[in-house]
């Protein structure tokens, strides 16, 4: 069967010989299509290192002068009081689990800090990356993980001690383990005189959905108590069984019971409108390109649908042949479908040679800061492969099928 095979195919060479330049376009087309789609969607998939489920930010506002209310502070220290008896309010209100106190740390936040960071005795140069300044609470609304299984509530309680966290991404970056780190002295900001002891290694921590968090390097400290005023992001998490309506419930009861001195509930966000908010013109973007992406797929697999249909419709005079000759119709099926799978096979060694000299070229999606990955080049040609083999088994299955019921003599007559 595979000889006749194979002698069919070589006799038949001018006609294969375009249905294979014709598969290993769309094979390397396919490729490629399918590789920038594995990479949106891997990326988006990642773990983010934080959990916004059940979470708010409460924007705080302050009277000013001209309100009736207002209270003459006498100094600042007033003020960080009133924001802090806020806090300590929220913490014990029964729908709340957890509240914190943070500057430029909160997820989908466009406002960033940026500080050097360098481990003692290391002779790189400083690395600026983005400084959290939390209170400890912060790593239990979010829920932040370490690296070696590190708790939420242990994470805090380091920050509380005054140990600061660092991400896994600044690990990577500088090529250490996580546990080469772990205890040792750090200069933070800049400053030579004072160090700091590293607690433990976050999970990274990213800025979007679309970003991976190896290119997203962060460090956590607790946030001074001078630093505690209304203009710092006051956030909570709310326990899932109170979710429902929260944000009604709490400016509801903002003006008796939340209003302390001149500081006030003046807003309450959930999380998810904000990541919505934060990342809608990105999501657009992707959406486009994923659109645009699926589109040319579909015009690739009615392209390739067709041939094979077409080339299997011209060919109802040999199936009938075949038949007077005493071969079923499964016989028939097999060898169809052979001799397009024969000539995927031929094409796919080719196919595979180019994608590599595309990727190596970096005219591909990049990701893991390269365009070239063994195992993704792989996958994405597996997954090519697979696709364009099930439209060509379509593109054969159902013409063959339909020739297949029509008697031998009838097919040859018509012929």
């Amino acid at each position: 069967m595979n000889k006749k095979l194979f002698t069919q195919i070589k006799n038949e060479w001018r006609s294969n010989l375009w249905l294979a330049i014709e598969l290993l376009l769309v094979s390397v087309v396919m490729w490629y299509i399918v590789d920038s789609l594995y990479c949106t969607t891997a990326t988006y998939l990642e773990p983010r290192g934080f959990d916004i489920s059940h979470t708010y930010h409460i924007e705080m506002g302050i009277l000013n002068d001209k309100s009736p209310d207002y209270v003459v502070y006498q100094s600042d220290d007033e003020l960080r009081r009133d924001v802090i008896e806020l806090v300590d309010r929220l913490q014990h209100r029964p729908d709340i689990e957890a509240v914190s106190l943070s500057n430029a740390a909160y997820p989908y936040n466009g406002s960033n800090s940026w500080n050097p960071v360098q481990l003692i005795g290391d002779n790189q140069t400083p690395i600026n990356i983005v400084r959290r300044m939390v209170t400890p609470d912060f790593l239990r609304v979010f829920r932040y993980t370490g690296v070696n299984g590190e708790t939420p509530e242990q994470l805090a309680q380091m920050v509380e001690e005054g140990k600061f966290l660092l991400s896994e991404s600044y690990c990577k970056d500088r090529n250490f383990k996580p546990n080469e780190l772990i205890g040792k002295p750090f200069y933070l900001h800049g400053d030579t005189t004072q160090t700091h002891i590293l607690g433990a290694v976050l999970n990274s921590v990213r800025y979007s959905d679309y970003q991976q968090g190896d290119y997203c390097l962060s460090f956590v400290e607790k946030l001074p108590r001078d630093w505690m005023d209304h203009t710092q992001e006051l956030c909570v998490r709310v326990r899932p069984e109170h979710d429902k309506e929260f944000r009604a419930r709490l400016m509801a009861d903002s003006e008796s019971q939340y209003r302390i001195g001149n500081i006030f509930i003046s807003n309450i966000y959930s999380f998810k409108d904000k990541r919505r908010a934060y990342q809608q013109e990105q999501t657009n973007t992707i959406r486009n390109k994923v659109t645009g992406m699926a589109f040319l797929m579909l015009n690739v697999f009615l392209g390739l649908l067709g041939t094979f249909w077409f080339r299997t419709q011209q060919r109802k005079c040999e199936i009938a042949l075949h038949k007077a000759h005493g071969a079923t119709n499964r016989m028939m099926f097999t060898r169809l479908l052979s001799e397009g799978w024969g000539i995927l096979f031929l094409v796919t060694p080719l196919a595979l040679l180019i994608d590599f000299n595309l990727a190596y070229a970096e005219l591909n999606a990049m990701r893991n800061g390269t365009t070239l990955e063994v195992d993704r080049l792989l996958l994405c040609a597996l997954i090519s492969f697979l696709l364009i083999g099930l439209m060509m088994t379509i593109g054969i299955s159902i013409p063959a099928r339909k020739a297949m019921k029509v008697e031998p003599a009838e097919a040859l007559h018509n012929e």
